[in-house]
């Protein structure tokens, strides 16, 4: 994992699956407006290949706008979306998807490169509704890859029960060193799941750790990149989201430089369990 085998242009296979995913996403959650599009469009700029934005977030049209006056080809872009609950029935847990495509991509062979569930937190008939709802999408060819997120070893498991695609190809979760998930992450690790880490950047709430500044002073980084760069030597696809330009060009400066052996071990020393969740811990 040195950092002269890692760049912005890196991938991960993702399970079942002919595509793969980059290794560095963009969060736009809580960006709206122009603002969205215009950090979308930084990010792409600055080198980004890969956006996640949610039905829940309400941007998805934002982020299908940026993609298209950016002009980078839309097959370089991977784009991926969430559904947070199911409609009463299986069709309208189906249009539900499809409209997050058509706002996406527009256009008869429009797709999303991977849709996820949200959160397991509507419950088990909810999950499946809306995992065979992704199913059908994917066998439509409206969407390449499906996944998870916030799901715990025990929701995963579950899923076998009617899935007719299993593993997913990811489970997005919280991670950082306060909160590592240990479990989770093991697991999907176990079964070749992708494991992708919203909140990498703890939304600036450790800024001031004396561990992080410590590590931040002797690579001459930011606090975010080292916490970035932490997540790609986990072998996890971290997803910073900023709004200020010369942040986001510098959440994607983080290929000249390794942690050490040493330093990364200091940084898994941090875990705080479940209780360093700023968001959600998963239930396993």
């Amino acid at each position: 994992m040195s950092s002269s085998t890692l760049s912005l242009k890196s991938t991960l296979p993702l399970p079942n699956s002919k595509h793969e995913i980059p290794r560095l996403g963009f969060g736009v959650y809580q960006s709206h407006d122009q603002t969205c599009v215009k950090s979308c469009l930084t990010a792409l700029k600055a080198g980004y290949r890969h956006i996640d934005t949610a039905q829940y977030y309400a941007n998805e049209s934002l982020v299908g706008d940026a993609v298209r006056q950016s002009g980078v080809p839309r097959s370089e872009v991977y784009i991926t979306t969430k559904i947070l609950s199911p409609g009463s029935d299986a069709e309208s847990t189906y249009k539900s998807v499809v409209e997050s495509v058509e706002k996406i991509d527009g256009g008869k062979d429009g797709y999303v490169d991977l849709f996820l569930i949200h959160s397991p937190n509507g419950g088990r008939d909810a999950r499946k509704l809306m995992w065979q709802a992704l199913e059908r999408a994917r066998k439509e060819g409206k969407v390449r890859d499906i996944g998870v997120s916030n799901f715990g070893k025990g929701h995963i498991k579950e899923l076998k029960e009617w899935a007719e695609v299993w593993p997913p190809a990811v489970n997005q979760i919280e991670l950082h060193p306060w909160c590592q998930q240990r479990t989770a992450v093991s697991y999907c690790e176990e079964k070749g799941i992708v494991v992708e880490a919203y909140c990498p950047l703890v939304r600036n709430q450790k800024a001031d750790d004396k561990t992080l500044k410590a590590l931040a002073e002797k690579y001459q980084k930011s606090t975010g990149q080292i916490l970035i760069r932490y997540c790609l030597q986990k072998n996890w696809v971290p997803l910073p989201k900023s709004d200020t330009p010369s942040r986001i060009e510098a959440n994607a400066d983080v290929y000249g430089f390794d942690i050490s052996k040493e330093d990364m071990e200091t940084l898994d020393g941090l875990d705080q369990g479940d209780k360093g969740a700023i968001v959600q811990a998963v239930t396993n």
